[in-house]
């Protein structure tokens, strides 16, 4: 018989062994109303890191995570449940144009998502730079929206009693260097999603400088743990790994990303956003088993629609100008030649640095801050063409962000036979489905 105290479930984990389904019930109930001390759930999450979980133990982590709170039930709504999940990366904006879309073809979507930590941002972050929009929803307010013809999309918050135990343990992790384990990260995101009831999954795998895997490897072995723990729990799930060495778009910044969504759902922005935007639209409409081309929707105007509706429905003024930084300062080419390289990494640090970003999770955020680039990989520069737009309401903050966006990029000399076309980086690096 396998004991159940704090004590011999570390010590079982630390030595290599397996944990028995009614350790992992116990533990997770136990840490959840607090009679496991943080300090015990630490040395857990560091006896993980260091030793791993066998499927078996992930899959029962996963579904005491979930028992911790309550699940919601959205299988009486009128159309089906899809929702996404990024891992996250710089001018990651697809939600806010992906969301609408997606409803605008037929599919609910109850996308529930986070704040911004460090220098990969937030949706939620993003999506309160609009004028009056809030991040909270009742379950109630919810089902409303999602049953509404004319909506049938929200981008909410997770509420105190979804997955309660992952949110404790999340916020251990951060401060006692145990983020770094696969069966961890999939728990946490795998809980919330399966206990937000949507029926359907699509996981957006971010790979390389700016994504929290660097290495193709690491995001297959994440990703394929993800899509067995959501079809163990009976939602249909898929994965794709996409790129994330090159920022998403043309913007790093809440109000700026925004501002760029909407370009998007208008029928311009980036290629890069809208080509991703659309594949990851096509997944999810084919999970929510709906025979519709989401290229329609956007190229029509009904995607605009959702957006606006979606965005009144939690309070907010789709017509109300966005947040604008006090101080711009540019950085221009020093030289001709073509942009080769444009780090994820520095440009995200460089937006966290001017203020759109937090270091530790409640800390303010400035609306208008970020970076704009003026230039991608694989286009031809001349000197002193303009690279990059800081925007800040700190103006000492400049001199930080723009050593980081100087080490973020290269230039070299590339023959004319060269296509700048072709050395841009394919977004989609693989998909994984069961």
């Amino acid at each position: 018989m396998t004991a159940c105290d704090a004590v011999s479930i570390i010590r079982t984990k630390r030595d290599g062994g397996e944990l028995s389904e009614a350790q992992i019930d116990w533990v997770i109930g136990g840490f959840t109303r607090g009679s496991v001390a943080d300090e015990q759930m630490s040395a857990l999450a560091m006896a993980i890191v260091w030793r791993g979980m066998t499927r078996r133990e992930t899959a029962r982590w996963t579904a005491a995570m979930i028992s911790s709170g309550q699940k919601m039930d959205l299988t009486d709504l009128p159309r089906p449940t899809v929702d996404k999940h990024s891992t996250g990366g710089v001018g990651d904006k697809i939600t806010l144009p992906l969301a609408p879309l997606v409803a605008a073809c037929g599919a609910a979507v109850p996308q529930v998502s986070g704040r911004g930590l460090g220098y990969t941002g937030g949706t939620l972050d993003k999506l309160e730079a609009v004028a009056g929009w809030r991040a909270e929803l009742s379950p109630a307010r919810m089902r409303a929206i999602l049953s509404d013809p004319d909506i049938g999309a929200l981008v909410c918050a997770a509420s105190a009693d979804l997955a309660p135990a992952d949110r404790r343990l999340y916020a251990l992790r951060d401060v006692t260097g145990t983020v770094e384990s696969i069966p961890l990260i999939a728990s946490s995101i795998m809980s919330k999603k399966i206990a937000e009831g949507t029926a359907a999954l699509l996981l957006d795998v971010k790979v390389g400088a700016g994504a929290f895997m660097k290495t193709l490897d690491e995001a297959q072995e994440l990703a394929t743990t993800m899509v067995e723990l959501g079809v163990d729990a009976g939602v249909r799930t898929v994965a794709l790994l996409t790129a994330m060495d090159t920022p998403l778009g043309c913007t790093a910044g809440n109000a700026l990303e925004v501002a760029e969504a909407t370009e998007v759902l208008a029928g311009g922005g980036p290629s890069d956003v809208v080509e991703l935007t659309l594949a990851l639209a096509r997944e999810m409409v084919a999970l929510a088993g709906l025979e519709v081309d989401p290229a329609d929707a956007l190229a029509d105007g009904r995607a605009m629609d959702r957006w606006r509706a979606m965005v009144r429905a939690q309070g907010g003024d789709p017509d109300a100008p966005l947040p604008v930084a006090t101080h711009r300062e540019t950085i221009r080419a020093s030289a001709d030649g073509v942009l080769s390289r444009l780090d994820a990494m520095g440009v995200g640090v460089a937006a966290w640095r001017l203020g759109a970003g937090r270091a530790r999770q409640g800390d303010p955020v400035q609306f208008g801050a970020g970076v704009v680039m003026h230039a991608k990989p694989g286009d031809r520069l001349r000197s002193g063409q303009v690279l990059f737009t800081m925007h800040t309401d700190t103006p000492g903050a400049f001199v930080a962000a723009a050593a980081a966006l100087r080490d973020a990029v290269t230039v070299t000399a590339v023959p004319p036979a060269a296509s700048p076309v072709a050395s841009r980086p394919r977004p989609i690096l693989g998909r994984i489905a069961p």
